[in-house]
């Protein structure tokens, strides 16, 4: 009776076992058909002479070692910095901003959630990108507002090397929806006890934002933090359609310059080189803010 209780179990282990793998052979082979395999393929060729019309042929390091000599690679990299340390910062402010003002549930509250998320959902489109070079083009809407307000002549805000970068850059922090709903979220989940409490102990509005709701939130903040780092960093589409990394490699993102050179320049080797490189710089960024993470998080916890 006791062996055949054990087969039992036995035979349905086995078939939770078999159903398990099942539900989740489809993403397997997905993660593995669209994921690890083309990064191996990618490592390959970036050891390789490779222009996608001919075989590849292994070249060692000459990529890497191609990488050191190019002067645009360097310009590239400061630019998608300069892009992501200032764009990141200012669209968490912004989307902490709004959450807090959202906090409080009305009867409109979310008509204005949808409002400002639905930037972020359409922001990386194309079509939102030819509309933004428009707006900000010698004859656009913004050079329209401010000749109206008094401005003597249009400004080329995209074709001067001082303000090509700010289009990008607001852009960016205009797609703040996505952090704006974890910070709401997260808002949610601090206990009214402790600015009742605080209340009490006589603290103000301002001292129960530093105490309580930024120290609660630095969790919260971190993840938007990790995430939106690297989104910034991988910015693409805002590149390509609005500036082409004009004027003079001042807007030219990282990302456009591997596209450049796999696509258009005829160097897929190279361009791979690119990719492995920047996934390295990603990956060390990404270590830094969880290694700086217990000198400002709060991890005890809402």
């Amino acid at each position: 009776m006791k062996k055949k209780k054990q087969r039992t179990l036995r035979q349905k282990l086995n078939t939770e076992r078999s159903a398990g793998i099942l539900c989740t052979l489809p993403f397997t082979i997905g993660f593995l058909a669209f994921m690890i395999v083309p990064m191996c393929i990618s490592l390959y060729y970036s050891f390789c002479d490779y222009n996608i019309l001919t075989p590849p042929v292994f070249s060692g390091l000459k990529n890497f070692k191609r990488m050191i000599e190019d002067s645009v690679f360097y310009q590239t990299l400061f630019v998608t910095f300069k892009f992501a340390i200032i764009s990141v910062p200012l669209r968490l402010v912004f989307a902490l901003i709004v959450a807090m003002l959202l906090f409080k549930s009305t009867k409109m509250t979310g008509i204005y959630r949808a409002m400002y998320y639905l930037p972020s959902i359409i922001g990386g489109s194309v079509a939102v990108a030819i509309l933004w070079k428009r707006l900000f083009s010698l004859d656009g809407l913004i050079n329209k507002i401010l000749m109206s307000l008094g401005m003597k002549e249009s400004v080329a805000w995209l074709g001067d090397t001082r303000t090509a970068i700010w289009t990008l850059i607001i852009l960016a922090v205009w797609q703040f929806g996505s952090s704006m709903l974890i910070f709401l979220s997260a808002l949610k989940q601090i206990p009214t006890s402790l600015y009742e409490a605080a209340r009490v102990d006589g603290a103000n509005g301002w001292q129960q934002f530093w105490k309580i709701t930024l120290k609660l939130l630095t969790p919260t903040i971190h993840f938007n933090l990790v995430m939106q780092m690297i989104n910034g960093f991988l910015a693409f589409t805002q590149c390509l359609i609005i500036t082409q990394g004009k004027p003079l490699n001042s807007t030219l993102f990282y990302t456009v310059y591997m596209y450049q050179q796999s696509f258009l320049f005829g160097s897929t080797g190279y361009g791979a080189a690119l990719a492995w490189v920047m996934l390295a710089l990603i990956a060390f960024i990404t270590w830094i803010l969880f290694a700086t993470k217990k000198l400002w998080v709060y991890d005890g916890g809402l």
